[in-house]
Order: structure tokens, then C-alpha cells, then sequence
């Protein structure tokens, strides 16, 4: 299984941040990017390909499973699709590193397949519940045996004979909804799909630029078995979730003006943007045209006053990757910011609640905990100290945020997992103005 060498970061008072930037392609996008093009007749070649450890993670899988992908240069993959039908058995346990995106949505995609699969994780993974896809994929006739307590590993057996549901899922995750979709694919009939909550879209409009019918609308996915994909060019988006450590600082650090290029702005993946409006944040967008299926825009951030809110529950799934950073931000806005119907993230690669928690009181906040968000008293005023990230990388870079604004040296403990979703972010942290140096 997948490991890394542990890190830490020593961050502190920078300088305003500037200048213009493009961040990394997103994560979820180059996924699916790699997943569908395998599976589609012919060749696609995808630009803004995520050199990150979880998208390559993914990419080896497929290369195990007989797919041809060719990397010319860093951010390019060229992948001879080998048809809906044309997977091959892996020799070996497949390897999903720290990719809990990869890892449920191969649950579905492998569930149709004739042979059978293994899917293993890193530590962190190991312990993410994923009864949530494997149970209604069951209802479609997956084969699936998981870890004790329904966690990895997940055995998948070839063979079974899926048929297409109308299913409403009990949680809001765009990650449930692309496997059951991604299993439709093979089943026969139509598989629908309604959510509590609308969810980000990338599995819905890629396999709709590549050729196969797919009605949606948000909260709403229906789709029949039995079409092909077909091969296109496709190019990843700037990822917002990326993107949103640097809206953050900006917005907080005074004398602070960024511009991020060619952001992805899927609509059903920017509720941070909402929010931070809501609290005064300076932003501004101008649309960019479309990369990969996806609206993008560049996006100036100038310093301003927050104050703090009650965030919409109507926004919280849109924005479940950003809280680490939204929490930072709260810290800074005047009076209290209240969080609720985000349950969700005591279930990502850490207790993304318990752990920003613990360390922002450990530099001087007060954040009162709920079973399902948390109320974030602003102040301020954060001191210097250690905190710890429990390997989870957004936790790494908000604390990175943080640090920014406190009176004293902030220790950031085991960073080493941020290269899954953003390698290279000291570097460009460094170049915008952030004090940040590997301890």
C-alpha cells in the first residue's frame, strides 16, 4: 500500500500576497478524465492533468488494467482508450493511495466489470466508511466485500449482472452518485439517482462530452446502460478547492490582491465563494470560456473585513472541501460564524471538524464543537504553536492560512500527504507571500 515519508511545515508572518497565478488541475476532473477516456473508443489526450499522488494513483490503476497512457510532459497524458468493454484483470491488489474519490468510484466502475478487483488504501483511507456505495450498489446487483466495519479494503467479484435503480441516496456525495452512475454504465435498463442535496456534476458532464446520453439537473441523474464513449481532447480546470487557500489568505492578509487564472467554477463546487461574499469578502470573476465540460473564470481577490454569519445550510455540500479554510477565515471575521448540516466532515481523511477545532484553540481561538459543524467565535488574534494535521492535506494548508496571521511561529505537523492534491503548494505559497519553510 501507498506511504509517505512524514513532514513538517514551520509557517508564519508573510508579506501581502500578489501577484497572478494558476494553481494545479482539479483533482476530481483528472479522476474522471483518466477513468472515462480508458473506457472510451479511441484517443484522448488531456491537458492540466494533477500530477498529484491521488490522480496518478488513479492512472496507475488503469495501466494495470491494460489501458496505454502516455505522459509527454508534466500536466499531458495521452491515453489510447480501450472501450467500455476492454479492461483487463490486474495482477495485483489495486492501489488507491490516499484517493477516496478514486476509490469509490472504481467501486462502481469495477462492479460491471468480468473479472475481480481489489481495492486497497493508504492508512487514512483504510478507515473511510464506504458501505455509502457499496450498499446501493448492492441494490444493483454488486458483489462487494469490504474491512471490517464496512472500510477498506473492497473486494469486488467479477461477473455480477447489474440492473439499472431509481434510488435516492441518503447522503449528499457526488462521490455515491458517480459510482452508481459509473456502475449504470454496465447495467441493464436505466439507473437514476436523486439526492437529498444537488452535488458537484463532473461525472454527468463528462460523460456527456464523450458521447453518452445523460440527463441531469441539480440533485437529479439518469442514464442507460448499453452506449459507448467516445475518445475527445479534454483539458482540466484550474481546482477551485485549490484555488480557495489563496482566496482565503488574500482576502485575510492586509494590503493583499491576487489574481487566479482559468478557475474551475463548477456551480456545485463554489459555495465557498457564496459564503465569503456573504461575509464581505472582496471577489471578483470574469467568465473564461469552458475547459473539460467545465465553466471557468479568472478570479481577482483583494484583502476585506469579514464579519461572521450563519452559512447557508443550502451551501454547505457545495463547499465540504473548503471548510478547513472557511474555518480560518471565520476565526478573522468580527463576531461568531455558525456551521451546521456538515456531518459529512468527520468522515474525510480526518475529523475535518475535530481537527481544525483542537488546533485553531490550541493557537488561541474559541470554536465550540457540534456533532455536525461547529461555532467559530472570531477574534483575530491567533498565537504561535503545534498543530497537527492527522496527515489529512487541506488541514496542512489551512493551518498555512492561519499562520499568516498569528503572533509567533506555527509548526504544522505531518504535511507530507498535501502532494495527493496540490504538489508544489509551498513553492507557490512562497512566491504569493507566504512565510512558510519545511521544518
Amino acid at each position: 500500500m501507498s506511504s509517505v515519508t512524514a513532514r513538517d511545515w514551520i509557517a508564519s508572518k508573510g508579506t501581502p500576497l500578489r501577484g497572478e497565478f494558476v494553481v494545479p488541475g482539479d483533482k476530481s476532473v483528472s479522476h474522471r478524465a483518466i477513468m472515462l477516456a480508458s473506457l472510451a473508443d479511441g484517443v484522448s489526450r488531456i491537458g492540466g492533468f494533477l500530477e498529484g499522488e491521488d490522480a496518478r494513483a488513479t492512472e496507475a490503476i488503469f495501466r494495470s488494467m491494460g489501458v496505454r497512457i502516455d505522459a509527454p510532459e508534466a500536466g499531458s497524458r495521452i491515453v489510447h482508450g480501450v472501450g467500455i468493454d476492454g479492461l483487463r484483470a490486474p495482477a495485483a491488489p489495486l492501489d488507491c493511495g490516499n484517493a477516496g474519490t478514486g476509490m469509490r468510484l472504481l467501486a462502481g466502475l469495477l462492479a460491471g466489470q468480468s473479472f475481480d478487483t481489489t481495492l486497497v488504501g493508504d492508512a487514512s483511507l483504510s478507515k473511510r466508511p464506504m458501505r455509502r456505495v457499496t450498499v446501493p450498489l448492492a441494490r444493483m446487483g454488486a458483489r462487494i466485500d469490504t474491512g471490517d466495519g464496512g472500510v477498506p479494503p473492497l473486494h469486488i467479484h467479477g461477473g455480477a449482472a447489474l440492473q439499472g435503480i431509481d434510488i435516492e441516496t441518503e447522503v449528499a456525495s457526488a462521490q455515491v452518485k458517480s459510482a452508481l452512475l459509473l456502475a449504470g454504465l454496465y447495467a441493464s435498463g436505466t439507473t437514476t439517482v436523486r439526492e437529498p442535496h444537488p452535488t458537484r456534476d463532473y461525472t454527468e458532464r463528462m460523460l456527456q462530452a464523450l458521447g453518452w446520453p445523460v440527463e441531469f439537473s441539480p440533485g437529479f441523474a439518469r442514464l442507460e446502460g448499453g452506449h459507448r464513449l467516445v475518445a475527445r481532447d479534454i483539458v482540466v480546470p484550474a481546482d477551485f478547492s485549490s484555488a480557495a487557500f489563496f482566496i482565503v489568505a488574500a482576502t485575510l492578509v492586509p494590503g493583499s490582491e491576487l489574481v487566479l487564472r482559468r478557475v474551475g467554477m463548477n456551480p456545485r463546487r463554489t459555495g465557498l465563494l457564496h459564503v465569503l461574499r456573504l461575509m464581505g469578502a472582496d471577489i471578483r470573476e470574469t467568465p473564461a470560456g469552458e475547459q473539460g465540460g467545465e465553466p471557468v473564470s479568472d478570479l481577482v481577490v483583494r484583502h476585506a473585513p469579514l464579519r461572521g454569519i450563519e452559512v447557508p445550510v443550502e451551501h454547505v455540500a457545495d463547499m465540504i472541501d473548503e471548510f478547513p479554510a472557511l474555518f480560518v477565515a471565520a476565526v478573522h471575521a468580527q463576531g461568531a460564524t455558525l456551521v451546521r448540516g456538515a456531518a459529512e466532515l468527520r468522515v474525510k481523511e480526518s475529523d475535518r471538524i475535530a481537527t481544525m477545532a483542537t488546533g485553531l484553540r490550541s493557537l488561541g481561538a474559541e470554536v465550540d464543537e457540534t456533532p455536525d459543524g461547529a461555532t467559530i467565535h472570531g477574534s483575530g488574534q491567533l498565537r504561535g504553536g503545534v498543530v497537527e494535521s492527522h496527515g489529512d492535506h487541506r488541514i496542512a494548508m489551512a493551518f498555512a492560512i492561519a499562520a499568516q496571521l498569528a503572533d509567533g511561529e506555527v509548526r504544522i505537523g505531518d504535511i507530507a500527504n498535501v502532494a495527493t492534491s496540490f504538489p508544489g503548494f509551498d513553492t507557490l505559497a512562497t512566491r504569493a507571500g507566504f512565510g512558510l519553510r519545511d521544518a
